[in-house]
């Protein structure tokens, strides 16, 4: 329901009409039974208010039905309907390996999911760093290509390409500094799928950058859409290739920048997600 909505129905219930409200009479009163402009105002002021707070609580509670198993839809086995970037209500996977989610469905969805997972943990800050790096491309990508991207990472991130973002060779920033690389999934959408294979695209925001003191690299942010082409291999949906290209992004705000301190304590301090269709 749209603001405009919202106005719609609250004039309905307060200022259309349709519902009044008249004050008791009163012994002594010189008016008698007779409506007060005043009074009548405020009361029809307050139905008004009670209205639009009926309204949202109403919305809220709509919106919560999604992640309630118990339902009757959910009883029956119907998928609730949805726009193709909107959540299906579906819970994310409850599993891990390594720190990367697992047990993804095997359908479009359980896809849609994996390439969303699988986008934040290529484009983190754990990818820099030549022994974590070993980990997750055994853990994402499918066997046989395992070895040429893990060769093709190294060359990548080469230790001139970590120093000139100021990382040293094992991927760690200098004291006093804090690598930022956050990826953040804005939604996703299937090309292709034949349930041995699928092809989805991920539309993603991120942070990147160097928070610190002089740092020559701060923090900015960055719009890209990624594109996993997945395989159901070894009981799971692996990696077989991916690109990357700019955009779609949004006119720029005019946020005021956060100092280096703040940009890295919250980093510190604030988790990431699993993401789910």
């Amino acid at each position: 329901m749209s603001l405009g909505d919202e106005h719609d129905a609250a004039g309905g219930y307060g200022g259309s009409g349709q519902t009044r409200t008249r004050l008791p009479d009163r012994s002594g009163d010189p008016y008698g039974g007779a409506r007060r402009p005043g009074r009548r105002s405020s009361s029809r002021s307050m139905v008004t208010v009670v209205a639009v707070v009926v309204l949202l609580i109403a919305a809220i509670a709509f919106a919560n039905r999604g992640g309630d198993d118990t339902s009757p839809d959910r009883a029956a086995g119907n998928k609730p309907k949805s726009a193709p970037t909107s959540a299906t209500g579906t819970k994310p996977v409850r599993t891990n390996t390594s720190g990367i989610p697992t047990g993804f469905a095997h359908d479009q969805q359980g896809a849609q999911s994996a390439a969303a997972n699988y986008a934040v943990v290529l484009v983190s800050a754990d990818i820099l760093m030549p022994t974590r790096r070993a980990e997750i491309v055994q853990r994402v990508f499918t066997a046989d290509k395992q070895q040429g991207l893990e060769a093709k990472f190294d060359q990548a991130y080469s230790k001139d390409f970590l120093n000139s973002i100021g990382l040293d060779e094992d991927g760690n920033p200098a004291a006093g500094h804090t690598y930022v690389s956050r990826t953040v999934p804005i939604g996703t959408k299937v090309t292709s799928y034949t349930g041995a294979a699928a092809t989805a695209d991920v539309w993603c925001t991120g942070l990147y950058g160097l928070a610190g003191e002089n740092s020559t690299n701060p923090v900015t942010s960055d719009w890209f859409t990624m594109t996993l082409q997945l395989r159901w291999a070894d009981g799971g949906w692996k990696v077989d290739s991916f690109s990357q290209k700019k955009g779609p992004a949004p006119v720029p705000g005019d946020d005021k920048a956060s100092s280096a301190d703040e940009m890295a304590k919250a980093v510190q301090e604030f988790g990431g997600f699993t993401y789910a269709r």
